[in-house]
């Protein structure tokens, strides 16, 4: 079955109803294309014969129609999937009064086999919605003879709409490993069984296959301290890290927090500015890294707990003086 057709029958059989990338219809204007003379450049109308006949370069036919309808299901797609993966791990994470008082409020997802169904839902529609999305662009170059489809994908990156940059895609793969661990969820766990955390040279990825057709590898390794990543954080752009680390990369304490990073300050990575403000915490990979390593992060977490303490010393420190007038 080709991609586009399992990619519909995949999206019928949701239970509910949710956004999409029109395939079907985004070939249709790419077929559109193919037969408008418009579209064709006075360089290519001595190819009007040709049945394969393509237009090149930037075309006024699918620029004005096909990039704008995909940016809007683009958007649509991780807008749902980040809300639905958000509510979904609070429900998982809650504790004390707010926990009790959230199952009461969803009395139906009150099982753990309901969480995890709900979770491979979620992995599922984000996976194959990068796939679709891939594929359509990947075959707009190919009609064009252009890069466009490639710079379209850079350009939903630098808006935070390519879903597998979503931190909420990784929560939900660690989510995943985390109830593995639990012996009563082992048999609903091998559901997701591509979905591992891996160590070379003890530098963990976590990972997962995509319907044989993509692979997808997120390194846990910290770009700053070049460690494993202790007490993540995922910044907007999607580049994780250690908090200590990006404390100090935002020129910020960790009193203060990376909400009050000035927006000017850039990614390590990418350069991408007005990125720590937005920054999330990793909960359920900081789980998962901590049972996955003991021994390893009992000590990173003295270390940590030792740092900490120094630098919040400092800080108050420098308040002090500062009040003082010293």
């Amino acid at each position: 079955m080709k991609f586009g057709k399992k990619y519909e029958a995949y999206m019928r059989a949701m239970e509910a109803e949710l956004p999409a990338v029109g395939i079907k219809r985004l070939k249709k204007m790419l077929k559109t294309c193919r037969r408008s003379p418009s579209s064709t450049s006075a360089a290519a109308a001595a190819d009007a014969a040709s049945s394969d006949r393509r237009c090149t370069g930037h075309c006024t036919v699918c620029d004005g129609s096909f990039f704008p309808s995909l940016l809007n299901e683009m958007s649509a797609v991780v807008g749902c999937f980040n809300e639905k993966a958000k509510k979904l791990l609070e429900l998982h994470l809650a504790s004390g009064f707010k926990k009790y008082t959230m199952w009461f409020t969803n009395k139906g997802d009150k099982s753990h086999g309901r969480l995890i169904r709900q979770g491979k839902d979620l992995v599922t529609y984000a996976i194959i919605n990068a796939v679709a999305m891939r594929k359509i662009l990947k075959k707009y170059d190919k009609i064009h003879y252009s890069k466009q489809g490639q710079e379209f994908k850079a350009q939903a990156q630098s808006l935070h709409i390519e879903i597998l940059q979503s931190p909420w895609l990784c929560e939900l793969m660690a989510f995943y490993m985390n109830l593995r661990r639990s012996k009563k969820n082992n048999a609903a766990m091998e559901l997701f069984g591509d979905c591992s955390l891996v160590f070379d040279d003890d530098r963990p990825t976590l990972s997962c296959n995509l319907f044989d057709s993509m692979r997808v590898d997120i390194s846990l390794t910290c770009s700053i301290c070049l460690d494993t990543v202790f007490d993540p954080v995922s910044l907007s752009c999607g580049h994780i890290f250690c908090y200590l680390c990006c404390c100090s990369a935002a020129s910020v304490t960790i009193v203060d927090g990376l909400k009050s990073a000035d927006h000017k300050s850039k990614c390590p990575l990418c350069r991408q500015q007005s990125v720590f403000p937005d920054a999330m915490h990793l909960d359920e990979l900081n789980m998962l890294l901590s049972h996955s390593c003991p021994e390893y992060w009992e000590k990173r977490m003295q270390l940590e707990r030792v740092e900490r303490v120094r630098l919040a010393k400092e800080h108050w420190e420098s308040q002090c003086r500062a009040f003082l007038g010293i």
